[in-house]
């Protein structure tokens, strides 16, 4: 059976090392890193995330800035906004929460965010230092992705890996920080090939597709290291579950480790935000970056045969 990667325990291991250096920030510089989230409309599920990105915030001693706008907010209205939000000194992070109402433009409110303070990681500017192997904020969730491989394998150098799905969010991000940790990487999509013999060759399989279910045991090389970013919610009569792109009783059998839905990638995406905001706050305050990743966690030994896929 494939060791369980504990994506929870990674991410309080996180979230203690951004609370530590919190602490020491206010202590020796009087500066108290403050986190903005602006959520548009009432979508109950982004309501949910920005609640817990807040509270989380809190937890690690940060200021936490919560914004609820109606869905009738104008594009106009939400960009002045983030005008306000990108001259305030107390705001060193700023997201906003997608999906926004059809009625605004997501790439006029990605250009609007200072690049010093998108946290998200999705502004062309930090996209292309990325890209290029500068020095910029990057994407919670591939960063997170990256953690949760180096916790299992450590070094991660001469590893071929394959990143199933090209999205700029998750896919094309991470593709970029598993070259800069010296993988060979592979980037396989909706258009490659027999994606399945692709994905094979992969001694890291990151599953980033958004199709519950898709990768399944005769998809993975044996021993292989399985991200599974995939989280979509499955409605049967009154019970609901959420899953991932990798069917994983199948993949449990053949991989070497493998990522829980849910509890692997999702909380390390969150701890990654409150890291990228410490980032950004030391880097506007001139001090050098905080430290990259928390201690390491132990894996847990062997996946329990009763698995949260069913």
């Amino acid at each position: 059976m494939a060791t369980w990667i504990d994506g929870k325990a990674q991410a309080d291991a996180l979230r203690e090392t951004v609370a530590d250096a919190v602490g020491r920030l206010v202590d020796q510089r009087g500066l108290l890193p403050g986190l903005a989230v602006i959520l548009v409309g009432d979508d109950p599920a982004s309501q949910v995330y920005v609640r817990r990105k807040g509270q989380h915030a809190r937890e690690v001693g940060m200021r936490s800035f919560e914004h609820a706008l109606p869905t009738a907010t104008s594009q106009a209205m939400l960009l002045e906004r983030i005008a306000g939000l990108n001259r305030d000194p107390r705001v060193h992070g700023i997201l906003v929460q997608l999906p926004l109402p059809a009625h605004i433009d997501p790439e006029a409110v990605i250009h609007a965010i200072d690049p010093a303070k998108d946290v998200d990681g999705f502004h062309p500017l930090n996209a292309g230092a990325l890209a290029v192997g500068g020095e910029g904020l990057v994407p919670c969730t591939p960063l997170g992705c990256v953690q949760l491989l180096k916790s299992q394998l450590g070094e991660l150098a001469g590893q071929h890996a394959v990143v199933l799905g090209r999205s700029r969010i998750v896919g094309r991000p991470l593709a970029s920080l598993l070259l800069r940790e010296d993988c060979t990487v592979t980037v396989a999509h909706s258009r490659t090939p027999d994606p399945a013999t692709i994905c094979r060759q992969g001694d890291i399989l990151v599953a980033a597709a958004g199709r519950p279910g898709l990768v399944r045991d005769d998809w993975v090389k044996p021993g292989a290291t399985v991200i599974d970013v995939g989280i979509t919610r499955l409605e049967d009569g009154d019970s609901r579950r959420l899953v991932g792109d990798v069917d994983a009783v199948s993949v449990s059998r053949v991989a070497g480790a493998l990522t829980p839905v849910p509890g692997g990638v999702g909380p390390m995406t969150i701890a990654c935000l409150l890291h990228n905001t410490l980032v950004a706050a030391c880097r506007q305050l001139g001090l050098p970056d905080p430290p990259p990743s928390a201690r390491a966690i132990a894996p847990r030994d062997g996946l329990p045969l009763t698995h949260p896929h069913g």
